[in-house]
């Protein structure tokens, strides 16, 4: 089983981003498999959406690091551990912006970079960037396609509805060849074709404490991938799934590995990594946290 870790970027944890490379170092020493981080540009006061079917925002969210800074900082510091983004809000960010900063990850890190991306749920994010918040989808799979011809081709060029990038040179590609592979996080039935139909992996999301049979639940989801990449003349088995285990504040480490062990039982999924935002304030309360799980779980 690969069992990986969130680095600390959120709330009290951010405030000791000092702390990013020896957490990094000291984790992959320890046996951890990948390092993530997620996006958030901003915490609304007044939030039209609420996160995760609430009203409101977790004050985590109202501190927190930039992902691609964050990356940079482990990869430089380890060499073995997969640096990911569950997600990278792909609409909020223009396509050659993102693929300059996504290639020196993937090179800096000498090919060890899983791109997860999604759509977001903020309307007051894209408002902040300035994109708007319809099309979301197809925002993405447009910027998706520039991607894979940044990545490519030399000189490189895309035109879509809402995507444009101009004839430009690309030498510098990154070192995954032919291009880094595209996760996805989604849930939803048009996210979930979107994976079967072009995603090279799927994240979903584990809750602990979490509903009996969630592990069930996510293979019903799964199998609307699989449907979908059937339907599209692609293979099922080419598309990995990496779960990300989100947990409550006050949780018992034990029930972590209790839920991991389960949801690996009743799925056969065998890659995760834990989100420790909501259990701990401080760097060494995660790395404590996180020690004890890769001794139970390895």
């Amino acid at each position: 089983m690969k069992i990986g870790f969130s680095l600390p970027q959120h709330g009290s944890q951010a405030q000791q981003g000092a702390q990013t490379a020896r957490f990094a170092a000291e984790l992959e020493q320890a046996g951890a498999d990948s390092l993530w981080v997620g996006e958030r540009l901003i915490a609304a006061v007044d939030p039209t959406v609420g996160y995760a079917g609430k009203d409101t925002i977790p004050d985590e969210f109202n501190a927190v690091l930039d992902p691609f800074l964050l990356l940079g900082v482990a990869a430089a510091v380890t060499e073995r551990v997969r640096l990911g983004t569950n997600v990278l809000i792909a609409p909020l960010h223009r396509p050659v912006l993102l693929a300059r900063s996504l290639t020196s990850l993937d090179v800096m890190s000498g090919g060890r970079l899983v791109p997860g991306f999604g759509i977001g749920w903020s309307p007051e994010e894209y408002e902040a960037a300035g994109v708007p918040f319809t099309h979301r989808g197809a925002r993405l799979d447009e910027t998706l396609d520039a991607l894979e011809a940044i990545w490519t081709t030399d000189p490189a060029s895309y035109r879509g509805q809402f995507v444009t990038v101009p004839a430009h040179r690309s030498e510098l590609k990154p070192v995954q060849r032919p291009r880094p592979p595209i996760w996805l996080g989604a849930f939803s039935a048009a996210g979930l074709a979107r994976i079967g139909q072009r995603g090279d992996g799927w994240l979903p999301v584990a809750p602990v404490p979490g509903p009996p049979g969630w592990g069930k639940q996510l293979l019903k989801l799964r199998a609307v991938v699989d449907r979908a990449a059937e339907s599209a003349g692609r293979d099922p088995e080419t598309i990995g799934t990496i779960v990300r285990v989100n947990v409550a504040a006050g949780t018992d480490p034990a029930l972590i590995a209790q839920t991991i062990e389960q949801v690996a039982a009743d799925t056969g999924f065998d890659d995760f990594f834990v989100d420790l935002m909501y259990v701990t304030t401080s760097v060494d309360a995660m790395l404590e946290t996180a020690g004890g799980l890769l001794d139970r779980l390895r």
